[in-house]
């Protein structure tokens, strides 16, 4: 047994890191979370500490899956930051340790991890419940999350046009020209939204910035941004309308101001309708509300550090 542990820098888990390998894991750990079986699956909810004084927070993100052999966790720190300000919003690093020993195997940059495993998830959500005639992709958000988020969902499916609309236009074209295929740069949420099959919004809004009389019936919103209780995203009309899936009941209760704040109920996890027990109403307005959690990190990281370990 070694006592050093590996540290993969973020280039290293970018390479290491495919979407393709990523979402099948990811698949079967969101069944096997909503089975509540804790011999399978623990995570507690995420533990988020304020740092007042920096208008930021530190996050901490366990998760033990023995059926994996899976322990691990993510400390995050998350800040609201000045426009214009060029300091990053997120950091993270995860930690593999061997739950036999105890001792950490591998520590590797979160960010990358954070971000592919993110856009995966709201991937399957799509995949679970977006409208069957999906022609039409927006993103509201210009940001690393809208990346991740436009490079899993061109690659899964096929859409005749791309939008994306940010609070800057500058970050709206910067990131229309960054990417491989051609995409709309919108100056207004109403027309980037306007006839859309699915929206992903992955802004820094703590205020709603998508409104329900904007949305098409039967689209499809996966919303990652808002993961404070008193942020929010949505209005209260398009949490009042729609289908409301999470992935995680305790960690939306707790965490989404778009739920806290609108009372909505959640209808199900994603896991549920993975696993058969939750139908998937793809023909309604449906919302998927991403907090993200542990085990998401945690197979990522597994996956990484296989990999990783077949080359060496």
């Amino acid at each position: 047994m070694s006592r050093q542990p590996v540290f993969l820098s973020d280039d290293v888990v970018a390479r290491l890191l495919r979407y393709e390998d990523l979402i099948p894991r990811l698949e079967e750990a969101l069944r096997k979370f909503s089975l509540r079986h804790g011999s399978e699956v623990l995570q507690p909810v995420r533990s988020v500490m304020p740092l007042q004084n920096h208008n930021g927070f530190l996050g901490l993100m366990p998760s033990y899956m023995p059926y994996e052999g899976i322990l691990c966790t993510k400390m995050l720190t998350f800040y609201r930051r000045e426009t214009g300000s060029s300091l990053p919003s997120t950091q993270a690093s995860v930690l593999l340790f061997d739950p036999e020993y105890g001792n950490v195997t591998a520590v590797m940059d979160g960010l990358d991890i954070t971000h592919k495993r993110t856009a995966a998830v709201s991937a399957i959500s799509a995949k679970l419940l977006k409208p069957a005639q999906s022609d039409i992709l927006c993103i509201l958000g210009s940001g690393h999350q809208a990346l991740s988020h436009y490079e899993v969902f061109t690659l899964l499916f096929s859409f005749k046009e791309v939008r994306v609309w940010s609070r800057r236009m500058e970050m709206a074209t910067r990131f229309a020209a960054s990417v491989q295929g051609p995409v709309t740069v919108c100056s207004s949420v109403k027309e980037a939204v306007n006839e859309a099959d699915i929206i992903i919004t992955v802004t820094s809004s703590s205020e709603p910035v998508l409104f329900g009389q904007w949305v098409k019936p039967g689209a499809h919103v996966a919303a990652v941004g808002g993961c404070r209780p008193n942020w929010r995203e949505l209005d209260d009309d398009l949490m009042r309308d729609a289908v409301i899936y999470v992935d995680s009941r305790e960690g939306a209760e707790t965490e989404s101001g778009d739920i806290i704040l609108s009372g909505a109920k959640v209808f199900a996890e994603l896991g549920e309708v993975l696993n058969g027990t939750s139908p998937a109403y793809c023909e309604k307005t449906t919302v998927f509300k991403s907090l993200g959690m542990g085990i998401q990190d945690a197979v990522s990281a597994k996956l990484v550090f296989d990999n990783w370990k077949s080359h060496h």
